[in-house]
């Protein structure tokens, strides 16, 4: 078998060992093939070395299908993370912020207190948000109730599933006479979390056969009623993630969301 490292002499501690207790905790029966791990240390993570093949609509279609099963093999409560796991991150990995972890009962809670609060002063600290920010951040957290949408269990989520920790491989095994392409999973921020958000990963930087994928996915677990209004809701974090990160645009971004997202309380 071929071996692709990822390596870095001077990574936070534990990055690579919480990646590849990530990777483990996401191989799960009837879920998306995910890249074996082969060998870990405090500097690097080896992995299978996967084929690359097609984002077909076949493919896409089986990666909904599997997307739902691994969602739906749960996790303890929000914002745990897996067996092995350190400590959270989120990022590159050149970058890579902290991603806070803990139990928490309702997402709501969880994504104030675990992800938008923490995002914002890792912002403040790095001069990407000011204190017009923190109002806005407030505003949201307040709303989120209200946002929320129906409860749900914790989902078993990769956390960072935009299209390029999608990887569209050869199937093990297949011959030309095969359905030889299947999708991959790779670099996760694996934790407990709402199945809605790794939907709104894929759309956020736009995944082929996006609506093979979702209406797959919504075959094998319907979605609750108006999670396409919900999407932007769950794409906040990522990108005020990109705005600490990158700067720029990123940032009026974020802050066009949060006014959207923020509203006037007095009226809702």
């Amino acid at each position: 078998m071929q071996t692709y490292r990822k390596a870095r002499h001077d990574a936070p501690a534990g990055f690579f060992d919480t990646e590849a207790a990530g990777l483990r905790w996401l191989a799960v029966d009837g879920g998306p093939r995910v890249a074996r791990v082969l060998d870990v240390g405090p500097g690097h993570l080896d992995l299978e070395r996967l084929v690359p093949g097609s984002a077909t609509p076949s493919a896409a279609r089986t990666f909904g299908r599997s997307l739902a099963a691994l969602h739906d093999a749960g996790a303890p409560a929000f914002g745990t993370l897996p067996s092995g796991a350190t400590e959270g991150f989120f990022g590159p990995l050149d970058d890579p912020l902290e991603m806070v972890a803990g139990s928490w009962s309702d997402w709501p809670s969880y994504y104030a207190e675990a992800r938008l609060r923490p995002v914002l002063a890792q912002g403040r600290r790095r001069g990407a948000f000011d204190d017009d920010d923190d109002a806005a951040f407030d505003r949201v957290c307040e709303r989120l109730p209200r946002l929320a949408g129906p409860a749900e269990p914790p989902a078993r989520l990769h956390g960072d599933l935009w299209s390029g920790n999608v990887l569209w491989t050869t199937a093990d095994g297949a011959d030309e006479t095969d359905e030889a392409d299947e999708a991959a999973l790779i670099d996760p921020a694996a934790h407990g979390g709402h199945r809605e958000t790794d939907l709104a990963m894929l759309a956020m930087f736009g995944a082929p056969h996006l609506e093979e994928i979702l209406a797959a996915y919504a075959d094998a677990h319907p979605l609750a009623p108006g999670w396409r209004e919900r999407v932007r809701l769950h794409q906040l974090y990522p990108l005020a993630v990109h705005a600490v990160l990158f700067g720029g645009g990123y940032i009026s971004s974020t802050r066009r969301l949060l006014a959207e997202l923020g509203g006037d309380l007095s009226s809702s």
